[in-house]
């Protein structure tokens, strides 16, 4: 029984790591049963003519009879490219000239393929109002659920990580680089990122942050356009800044909460860059000049 157990366990586990982390019905489907085996034989194919009878070509061979008139294929319907996307995205982002009209905006967009597999949008949570944002990476299964980022359990250590510098979600404002979840908690590709940089980009010049902390490796290396690795990131405040904004905002890259969670070691290199951007939020300082910051 134990060993039944200890299997089952397994190949749990292997199913997870796949990506398949939802149930769609309590009992699993027996398709070996005789129904189901039944219902998957292919049809019987229909009888090939004998030789002696007669056939209704007239006998001519293939060569030499007309070709059988075939229904012309339905046009098919062209899919957006990655630059048609990103432009479009880029319009609608430029368009919006609100936090809630951003939201809306991307309520009808359908150039990030992600949208079709995800439950939810995942927009930002906390409060917009405030002068403190963090960007994560993407949506985790239950962000999914939820529609809100860093809701799960590496959502559950970042709030317990504010807290000891005296932060939580009334005083920062959340969101991600993209706003679906990938299938599986996979790594998302170039043009999926690319598909959602147009409304990051807003996002961060409407709310206007004095700091911004960019946690985990793709927002760093996307947001910064820089190709290090989180751990040479972390810890060194840079400047973001994109065209049409007034000022650089000071970003600090950290670790994700969930690498933290695999990686329990690496929370002490996490602890050092929470305090760093305590230390500039409570100085009002912009560490990567040492001048005070003059909020727009």
């Amino acid at each position: 029984m134990g060993q039944d157990r200890d299997r089952a366990l397994v190949h749990l586990q292997w199913l997870l790591e796949a990506g398949a982390d939802e149930a769609i019905g309590e009992v699993a489907p027996d398709r070996l049963a005789p129904d189901r085996l039944a219902a998957a034989q292919p049809p019987p194919s229909a009888p090939q003519p004998s030789a002696a009878s007669p056939r209704p070509d007239g006998g001519r061979p293939a060569e030499d009879r007309p070709p059988p008139d075939r229904p012309a294929a339905p046009p098919r319907a062209k899919r957006p490219g990655a630059g048609d996307a990103v432009a479009a995205a880029s319009r609608m982002a430029a368009a919006a000239d609100s936090v809630e009209a951003l939201r809306a905006a991307l309520a009808e967009f359908d150039g990030c393929p992600l949208k079709a597999t995800a439950m939810n949008l995942c927009f930002a949570d906390g409060n917009p109002e405030a002068k403190i944002m963090l960007v994560g990476e993407a949506p985790g299964a239950e962000e999914d659920r939820q529609g809100k980022p860093f809701v799960g359990v590496s959502g559950q250590l970042m709030d317990r990580m504010l807290a000891c510098i005296g932060l939580d979600r009334s005083s920062v404002y959340i969101t991600n680089l993209l706003f679906w979840r990938p299938p599986g908690n996979r790594t998302p590709t170039a043009p999926e990122i690319a598909s959602c940089i147009p409304f990051v980009e807003r996002h961060i010049e409407l709310v206007d942050p004095t700091h911004l902390m960019l946690v985990g490796g793709i927002s760093a290396k996307t947001l910064l356009g820089r190709g290090d690795g989180i751990l040479r990131q972390r810890g060194h405040w840079r400047h973001y800044q994109h065209l049409g904004m007034a000022r650089p905002i000071p970003a600090l890259p950290t670790l994700h909460p969930a690498y933290l969670l695999r990686q329990p070691a690496q929370k002490r290199l996490a602890w050092q860059d929470y305090l760093s951007f305590h230390r500039a939020v409570r100085d009002g300082l912009d560490p990567v000049t040492g001048s005070a910051i003059r909020a727009g």
